[in-house]
């Protein structure tokens, strides 16, 4: 099991992406269930379209609808989310970097993400593998 952040799914959507070929790569090798958490719809939705256009974000819509790409709704979240986000006040981390977290440690632990700065940090203290 694999949780996306907004990183991955960007460079999996945008083919102009520079990490395009190794989030196509990183999945390519990828047995488990593929999870994006419901908290970084939005963000997604804005970089994307931003970046890519509507197509790149209906690919995203239609892999939930057919099952390849798994929303996680992280209902028992929120308190794992805010304790993370007051722990890394200093990194200024953010809700969607939060809510990854929270979905991975729940799952696995595997996050697959290229924006490392923040997500390095954690993972020194945190159980989380970063992927690629």
């Amino acid at each position: 099991m694999i949780t996306l952040d907004t990183s991955a799914i960007v460079a999996l959507g945008d083919r102009r992406d520079r990490f395009h070929a190794d989030a196509i790569a990183a999945l390519a090798d990828e047995a488990g269930t593929i999870l994006m958490p419901a908290g970084i719809l939005a963000e997604i939705d804005h970089v994307l379209r931003r970046r890519a256009g509507t197509p790149a974000m209906d690919a995203i819509m239609a892999s939930l609808e057919d099952g390849s790409l798994l929303l996680d709704c992280g209902d028992v979240d929120p308190p794992r989310i805010r304790h993370l986000m007051a722990r890394y006040e200093s990194l200024r981390l953010g809700f969607a970097d939060a809510a990854v977290i929270a979905c991975a440690e729940r799952n696995g632990g595997r996050v697959m993400t290229f924006d490392r700065r923040d997500f390095l940090v954690v993972a020194g203290e945190v159980p989380i593998e970063l992927v690629p």
